[in-house]
């Protein structure tokens, strides 16, 4: 039994086991991307924390010899960590069906993650900093319309199925 097999083996029963009260509100694929999404991103948003809190001292940090903030040596040590499971949940446990080559999925993952982050940083900006908006309930609806964002580019681009 390989690894995508035994995760897939673990993960699905688990996830699904919880799915009958949602079934009118999501598809099983749909469910299973919050489930798995949502679990990513409190694994990132805990490492986050342990990092900024404890693993990174002072208010600039040698990162892999680049100068950095503590929050952005945390930020990124997240990433690093967080990316990797995110990308694995969805080739083996969400998108399974799948049938472009992984190295194509992982371009495209990183592709949509980046983008993310990218569109994270200027709605921010321009929701606080120019609309004055108050900063959490802004982050949180970039949340929610990222969120979105990325299901759809992972449903449709990233984990496409090509027909032959």
């Amino acid at each position: 039994m390989g690894f995508a097999t035994g995760l897939r083996n673990i993960l699905l029963p688990i996830i699904d086991f919880f799915y009958p009260p949602f079934r009118k509100v999501f598809d099983l694929q749909t469910f299973r991307y919050a489930v798995c999404g949502g679990s990513n991103a409190a694994l990132n948003l805990m490492l986050f924390y342990v990092a900024y809190n404890f693993i990174f001292e002072g208010e600039v940090i040698n990162f892999l010899g680049y100068p950095v903030t503590r929050y952005i040596a945390a930020y990124l040590l997240a990433l690093s960590i967080s990316f990797p499971v995110g990308f694995t949940l969805n080739k083996f446990v969400v998108f399974q069906r799948s049938n472009l080559q992984g190295s194509v999925q992982l371009f495209r993952y990183a592709f949509v993650t980046v983008s993310s982050i990218v569109f994270d940083y200027l709605l921010l900006h321009f929701l606080v900093g120019y609309l004055k908006f108050w900063a959490t309930p802004s982050q949180a609806f970039i949340i929610v319309i990222l969120s979105l964002y990325a299901y759809f580019c992972q449903t449709y681009f990233t984990f496409k199925t090509v027909k032959q």
